[in-house]
């Protein structure tokens, strides 16, 4: 995933300020401004007259931009840079670092080779887009592939450990974590966005379910629930497949009933069945394909959740072939 700098020369305070809110990584200012845009925030600042500003004009021009990265000198590609020479240069360098003047630049660039240049440079053209620009580059990930699933048990089980995954974002009805006692079958757990008569909204919390299961992460990556811990990124998925990044704040493991429920799937040459344990309690809840949330304790045979398929076989989280079966 690229980073995000952003280049305020000339120096522009309004633009600065705009892109610190907006989140971005790094600035790049003049060099007498460094050490008073240091005090604003905790990011990478540098000086405009050490970092070289290089065109592509030529075949030996990329040729002498990857020997200067290799050399570990700091080079950004000025706009009008084309794909198939920053192709190359990403085939030989992972500290290529390319302009972008707008939102469809920035997400070009971000892209690239489907894991895109080590830092998007916005130059002040890209100002009044930086909040989407962030948005797009940083928290958006590849959409997800979901599936229907039919529910075939749902039983109480007595009582176990349970995650309680509270982010530092507002989530929205349909959205929620992929979590299954596989990684090969995960179902959507929904975040608590519904109110009831006895319980408030929590939109920013997922209880997950129990401490042994396994979540999806960015990046093609899964953990165990219970291995959870503030200040990590989480993917959040929508019933869409749409997903982006969260951050978590808080972590909350504590003894409740539990539930077990069991589910169905038919892939292109098999019925799959997956399974999951969450706390028995009404604002628990996985998806519906529609988006709305199923609560556990109204679930029952025949109901439709939705889940992710995948193939068996993670080390550490990450994936690996292996003859591996989870039951």
């Amino acid at each position: 995933m690229a980073q995000i700098y952003f280049r305020s020369v000339p120096y522009n305070k309004t633009h600065v300020t705009l892109a610190l809110e907006s989140g971005v990584d790094g600035l790049i200012v003049p060099r007498d401004m460094v050490g008073q845009v240091s005090t604003l925030a905790r990011c990478a600042i540098w000086a405009d007259e050490e970092t070289s500003r290089v065109s592509l004009a030529a075949k030996t021009d990329e040729q002498n931009v990857l020997e200067r990265l290799r050399g570990g000198e700091r080079v950004v590609l000025r706009r009008g840079w084309e794909v198939i020479p920053v192709e190359n240069l990403l085939a030989g360098s992972d500290a290529v670092l390319a302009e972008a003047g707008g939102l469809d630049e920035a997400r070009l660039a971000a892209g690239i080779l489907e894991r895109g240049v080590a830092i998007v440079v916005l130059t002040p053209e890209a100002a009044d887009e930086i909040k989407e620009i962030v948005a797009v580059c940083k928290l958006s990930q590849n959409r997800e592939n979901l599936s229907p699933c039919i529910i075939t048990r749902v039983e109480s089980v007595g009582l176990g450990h349970r995650v309680c995954a509270d982010t530092l974002s507002l989530l929205q009805r349909g959205e929620g974590m992929l979590v299954g006692n596989s990684s090969a079958f995960t179902f959507l757990v929904h975040a608590e966005t519904e109110h009831n008569e006895y319980v408030a909204a929590r939109p920013f919390r997922i209880n997950a379910g129990a401490v042994h299961a396994y979540v999806r992460l960015p990046r093609d990556r899964t953990t165990y629930l219970g291995e959870l811990a503030a200040g990590r990124e989480v993917l959040i998925v929508g019933a869409d497949g749409a997903a982006r990044l969260a951050t978590l704040g808080r972590v909350k493991i504590e003894v409740r009933p539990m539930l077990y429920i069991e589910a169905e799937a038919e892939t292109e040459n098999r019925r799959k069945t997956g399974g999951i344990f969450l706390q028995n309690a009404e604002t628990i809840r996985l998806t519906a394909p529609d988006g709305a949330p199923l609560s556990v304790v109204c679930l029952k045979p025949g109901d439709v959740a939705l889940c992710r398929l995948d193939e068996a076989g993670r080390h550490f989280g990450m994936r690996v072939r292996e003859d591996i079966r989870e039951v």
